[in-house]
């Protein structure tokens, strides 16, 4: 049940007395409130997150605050962005898979906070790749989740009402859709004023911005992006929105979760496998981390192949929406046409897909929010040997995507760009 209180932001002295009352709370950590253990851990741009542990177990809180954390209450943002990421997990996890997203225990959308299941040992996927860890089940689990959300939160496999309804409901996630259509698209290709680089990369980043085909296709790509209401997607699915053991895979924070284009998402979560190989220069502290390059670029392969699999599966067995209809394929006696569309949606994903990762490769570099694969170098240098082949590699999966056919190439490309450098 939601509170009638006035939002306030927790503190971690403050939470135990405004939870204790929740039974869900108390079932999971124990009743005494005053034995809970409280610690606050978000380290990301926008929320609070506390881990809440008691006698009995632990749990996490998550809640949203009226501001970009990241800049300040200069930058305001609405809470109802934790309405939009519990709805989100609702449905990632009905369509994905009991146990490919956290539990959710409780949400209160007044004081815009979700209660879910703490995961152990679980950590961050972006901190086990630049540990050096090569995880063995994450392209078999991010390639399933992200077929199965993407296609079945689509009219390919929803009725028109639902998803209209659907889509309806998503459609006020405005202010986290505008930046992404800023941060994402725009901002990295002039000089915004949130903008950060690396010095060193100063006279590649003035190359970049007076590169007209570059800036064309971001924005033909933004296009694609606001226009195209295909699906549900999760909005922000990178390897800081993952969370793993060797054998378990979890998708969190969908906040910013909307519908979009199909190749939005995966093309996301490619971008930022491939970033985590052009870094790997600036982790070799300990040894070589060939055989974690290896492990990035075959975690590509295998999470297209598997993504494509899966997708092509659903196709031919739950294709039930308004859709290429199997009325007009398989029920004329036809099932080649409706393996022809399939050709047809899935190279148009792929060349959609390779855009947004080499957009999604610029921002975290020359943005507002980078990612700690590159910021965990220290030596800014040696950060920038790894960062310029990443914009160049973005530049090309850009400006050149209808014309690299398959991952294998996209990654024989990676493999070049990164080689010429350390040579």
């Amino acid at each position: 049940m939601n509170s009638t209180a006035p939002f306030q932001p927790l503190t971690v002295e403050a939470l135990p007395a405004r939870l204790g009352e929740l039974e869900i709370l108390a079932s999971k950590l124990g009743p005494d409130s005053t034995a809970w253990a409280v610690r606050e851990v978000g380290d990301g741009n926008l929320n609070l997150v506390f881990i809440v542990e008691g006698p009995k177990g632990a749990a996490v809180v998550k809640q949203a605050l009226p501001y970009v954390r990241l800049v300040g209450e200069s930058w305001p943002l609405p809470l109802k962005r934790s309405f939009f990421e519990y709805h989100a997990l609702v449905r990632q996890e009905a369509r994905a898979g009991k146990g490919t997203v956290p539990a959710i225990y409780h949400f209160d959308e007044t004081q815009a906070l979700i209660v879910m299941e703490y995961l152990s040992p679980h950590i961050i996927l972006r901190r086990a790749l630049i540990d050096g860890r090569e995880l063995p089940s994450i392209a078999s689990d991010l390639g399933l989740f992200a077929a199965r959300t993407l296609f079945r939160g689509s009219d390919l496999a929803m009725t028109a009402r639902e998803r209209k309804a659907d889509l309806a409901l998503f459609a006020g996630n405005v202010e986290l859709c505008d930046i992404t259509e800023n941060l994402v698209f725009t901002d990295p290709y002039f000089e915004a004023e949130l903008n950060r680089h690396t010095p060193e990369l100063d006279p590649l980043v003035v190359e970049l911005r007076a590169d007209r085909d570059l800036k064309v296709e971001a924005q033909r790509l933004k296009h694609l992006f606001a226009a195209n209401a295909e699906t549900l997607l999760h909005g922000d699915l990178h390897t800081g929105s993952v969370m793993v053991t060797d054998d378990d895979t979890r998708v969190i924070d969908p906040e910013f979760a909307f519908y979009g284009p199909m190749a939005f998402d995966i093309g996301m979560l490619l971008a930022n496998f491939w970033m985590s190989f052009f870094s790997q220069a600036g982790h070799e502290q300990e040894g070589s981390r060939a055989s974690m390059r290896a492990y990035l670029l075959r975690t590509v392969s295998d999470t297209w192949s598997i993504f494509r699999a899966e997708f092509a599966h659903l196709w031919r067995t739950e294709r039930t929406g308004m859709l290429y209809a199997s009325s007009l394929f398989e029920k004329c006696g036809d099932p080649l046409g409706a393996e022809q569309a399939l050709d047809h949606v899935l190279h148009s994903l792929w060349q959609d897909l390779l855009g947004f990762a080499g957009v999604e490769i610029h921002r975290r570099i020359l943005g507002l929010a980078h990612n700690a694969d590159f910021e965990t170098i220290g030596d800014e240098v040696l950060r920038a040997r790894c960062e310029a082949p990443a914009l160049s590699f973005g530049r090309h999966l850009v400006v050149n995507r209808r014309h690299l056919h398959c991952a294998e190439d996209v990654n024989a490309l990676a493999s070049l760009i990164e080689k010429e450098v350390r040579a």
